[in-house]
């Protein structure tokens, strides 16, 4: 599909009809796409929500050339910070993982979630839109950490062995970020010796989103979770923006001043 940029416009949701929106693209992502659990309301609505979205704010990726508005959002971020979860409901990672090292540790962090891109949009300029607006926003709000949970599709560990092992021996988070997955539903990621991953299959096996975040100088958290609604094994995410690997950093802001 041919995508004219100059129809894109990267924004934060405003309205409550850009905030449906946004969810439809979740409902179709997610439930649709990938075969989420969700509650009848939402299937009767189409649309993909829950508690936490009235305390986040939605980054959103608008093609401007659909007139359609109740599909024209393309690309989705929620982002949370501290600022507000402390006065409002908390973390939504809160319910897989301890976050009281980043909680603690007196820094601006942002929790990051819901991500996707409309299937006929992935791989291009869409992406690096959405990049290079969520770079804006860290600025604007001189935030310090990112953070939020990533997913491998399914919930077999042992079918991502290489890929959960790869990043608990090469990319786990220093000890003043390290987060940890909590309860029944936490998975031992080093499933395999360092010695016994083979690097190429843990690539393969790397969604997207998690082989970019790691790429930019992020790390992981301490165990993986399941989340079965969502049919997916979850890793939290952690990046210091000020360890960010400086061949994409430029990348990273470019477009954000």
């Amino acid at each position: 599909m041919h995508i004219d940029k100059n129809y894109l416009t990267i924004k934060i949701a405003q309205s409550d009809q850009e905030l449906r929106a946004a969810q439809r693209l979740r409902y179709r992502v997610f439930v649709e796409e990938l075969g989420a659990n969700t509650s009848e309301k939402c299937h009767r609505l189409q649309l993909e929500y829950d508690e936490f979205d009235d305390s986040f704010e939605h980054l959103i990726l608008v093609d401007e050339a659909n007139k359609d508005v109740s599909e024209n959002v393309i690309g989705v971020y929620r982002l949370l910070t501290g600022d507000v979860a402390y006065k409002e409901k908390g973390f939504y990672s809160a319910v897989e993982y301890d976050l009281q090292k980043l909680i603690n540790s007196g820094r601006k962090i942002l929790e990051l979630g819901r991500s996707c891109v409309n299937i006929h949009h992935r791989g291009g300029v869409a992406l690096y839109m959405m990049w290079n607006g969520l770079a804006e926003y860290v600025i604007k709000n001189k935030i310090d950490v990112l953070f939020g949970v990533a997913s491998f599709h399914g919930t077999d560990a042992n079918a991502i062995a290489h890929a959960l092992s790869f990043l608990h021996h090469n990319h786990l988070a220093p000890e003043n970020l390290q987060v940890r997955a909590l309860g029944k539903n936490r998975i031992e990621m080093d499933i395999l010796p360092i010695s016994e991953v083979n690097r190429m299959i843990a690539l393969k096996q790397l969604p997207p989103l998690i082989k970019a975040y790691i790429r930019l100088g992020g790390f992981v958290g301490c165990g993986a979770s399941l989340d079965s609604d969502f049919n997916t094994i979850d890793v939290c995410l952690v990046m210091d923006t000020q360890r960010m690997l400086d061949k994409y950093k430029s990348m990273y802001l470019k477009g954000a001043k």
